[in-house]
């Protein structure tokens, strides 16, 4: 299922397919700080970015990936990214970033609860969202925390840029009705 079009609304906030058109923004937020806790390397040139943007669209294309920016509903003001991943598997996975002027305002909470509801109407079923997050990152815990996130593993992983991340993998389960 093509996901290009695909656009979800929240009270405060849209998350729309990532683009091009996002690519400076992308370039100028997501920092060396934002990814401290994060797998991903800031990048150096923004032809990195674009090309990170373009290698994103055949999952998008097919269905089994859907990143998304996140935008204010209002003003259009570019918020962070977000992402939908692993969708056509049993246990597809949340991750959110948020830029660092916007911390603060629980939009990060906001947009995966947005994906997590999706992600309940888009697939018929899953075992379990996982949802990686390193110890250290308080806010992005609270986040999973919300959802009703358990913890069910632990481990190590070096990032991108040569950090060693402590995570915990929180599984968020579908609600039974």
């Amino acid at each position: 299922m093509d996901l290009s079009n695909t656009v979800i609304t929240t009270k405060r906030l849209r998350l729309v397919p990532i683009s091009e058109q996002y690519a400076a923004d992308i370039f100028k937020e997501f920092t060396e700080e934002i990814t401290l806790y994060m797998s991903s390397k800031a990048p150096e040139k923004i032809e990195e970015t674009v090309e990170w943007i373009r290698s994103r669209v055949p999952s998008i294309k097919n269905g089994t990936d859907f990143p998304v920016v996140v935008l204010d509903k209002e003003t259009g003001e570019y918020l962070g990214g977000a992402g939908a991943h692993q969708l056509d598997t049993d246990t597809p996975s949340l991750g959110i970033w948020i830029k660092k002027s916007a911390h603060g305002h629980h939009y990060g909470r906001e947009a995966v609860t947005a994906l997590k509801e999706w992600i309940d109407t888009y697939r018929n079923d899953y075992s379990y969202i996982s949802y990686p997050v390193d110890k250290r990152n308080i806010s992005s815990q609270k986040i999973a925390q919300s959802l009703g996130g358990i913890i069910e593993d632990a481990y190590q992983k070096e990032s991108k840029s040569g950090r060693v991340l402590d995570l915990v993998e929180y599984r968020i389960y579908r609600e039974k009705k």
